[in-house]
């Protein structure tokens, strides 16, 4: 165990924080899985136990070897994954699965594995990386807009524009985060303003052409409208009876919650194990459940700014930033939707959420945040060191 301990390098909390929202995460998904396992989407409910586990077991195993990789190899590793992620967003489009008449490609088959994948999470990391790598070479220099169009934001209309048609939120967080993450790299407000400009008018523009022909483009369109109207106008639709139960699930659990395994509303709310995690959490654990899960990812926040602020390098402050914040800004959207601040997104929560793609890519960016750290912790060691050599060797021996 001891050994163990010293092979584990970077910010103790992050790993702490990560553990235990793993820990957390098993027994709502435990409970919130019966459901499924009612409606016959698996033998029993400790098959999706187990399940939920191999997930997190492979995910805390991407987290070691990955913070284990010096950082600064990320900056290739962004540059060649860039190309094989846009292929893989094209394969994924190609595939042409649709749900009502609309197109609802995001998952692709492993072969010889018989998983699914979902391309636009890699993607999502992929392309952080690779901002931040950009953005860290050309800081502190004069920018031409012309000069960044090509390099900068090509790839990144290219990523979404290749998972607009399939799922507008995600799209809409990635673009949101892009851009977060440019303005903290230093990039022009007068240039960002552009671009920014450029895509709303992207999205208009895909909205009319879908909107007129429908066939020709099967996307979700009349889904993300749906959902916005219902969100505004509550009617008696799909999206607005998950808020309903979701809801329904929040107020039963008052401040103590009803009790592990406890809920009533998992049997009538849709991806209650997914989605709508945070509500059954909330029904069994109470407010002090829920308040506690949104410590943790405050805390979370908190830390990757540590992290950020501490790294010798602009790469290493923006690659944690840009791989760190997303995890953030998805767990505050999801837990908005549950108490309906927010229209229904389909975003799940971090690491507490079951689904295998959404945890790996998630314990992908913990590993490069905790590689950023380890890198510090490197750099004090020989500062100590080198300060004061007798003691590390009156220590050793």
């Amino acid at each position: 165990m001891q050994s163990i301990y010293k092979n584990i390098k970077g910010d103790r909390l992050i790993w702490a924080i990560v553990a235990l929202l793993a820990i957390v995460s098993f027994l709502p998904v435990y409970s919130a899985a019966s459901n499924l396992a009612y409606k016959g989407a698996g033998t029993n409910t400790f098959s999706f136990f187990i399940k939920h586990f191999f997930h997190l077991a492979l995910g805390f195993a991407i987290i070691y070897g990955v913070h284990k990789i010096p950082y600064n190899y990320f900056k290739g590793l962004s540059l060649i994954m860039m190309p094989v992620v846009l292929v893989l967003l094209v394969l994924t489009m190609l595939q042409g699965t649709t749900i009502g008449g609309a197109n609802a490609s995001r998952w692709i088959q492993i072969p010889f594995v018989g998983m699914s994948f979902q391309t636009s999470t890699l993607a999502g990391v992929v392309l952080m990386v690779y901002i931040a790598r950009y953005l860290s070479k050309i800081y502190d220099k004069k920018i031409a807009f012309k000069e960044t169009i090509l390099p900068l934001w090509m790839p990144v209309f290219l990523v979404l524009i290749l998972i607009l048609p399939a799922n507008f939120s995600t799209t809409a967080i990635m673009f949101t985060m892009v851009v977060v993450l440019v303005f903290l790299g230093g990039y022009p407000l007068r240039y960002l303003a552009v671009i920014i400009g450029t895509g709303v008018l992207v999205l208009s523009l895909f909205i009319v052409i879908a909107k007129a022909f429908p066939e020709a483009m099967p996307n979700r369109v009349d889904t993300w409208m749906g959902r916005i109207e219902s969100f505004s106008n509550p009617e008696d639709t799909e999206a607005d009876y998950q808020i309903e139960k979701a809801k329904i699930a929040i107020a039963s659990g008052e401040i103590w919650g009803v009790g592990p395994g406890k809920s009533s509303q998992k049997n009538f709310l849709p991806q209650s194990s997914s989605d709508f995690i945070f509500a059954i959490i909330i029904e069994e654990y109470g407010l002090l459940g829920g308040f506690f899960v949104m410590f943790l990812y405050l805390l979370f926040l908190f830390r990757i700014v540590i992290v950020a602020q501490k790294s010798e390098s602009v790469f290493g402050k923006l690659v944690v930033l840009g791989v760190g914040l997303p995890i953030v800004f998805q767990a505050i959207i999801n837990m908005a939707v549950a108490v309906e601040l927010f229209p229904v997104t389909g975003q799940t929560l971090p690491l507490l959420s079951s689904g295998g793609t959404s945890i790996w890519m998630t314990c992908l960016a913990v590993g490069i945040i905790l590689s950023v750290s380890a890198k510090r912790e490197e750099i004090k060691e020989k500062e100590l060191v080198e300060e004061n050599p007798l003691d590390v060797l009156s220590e050793a021996i």
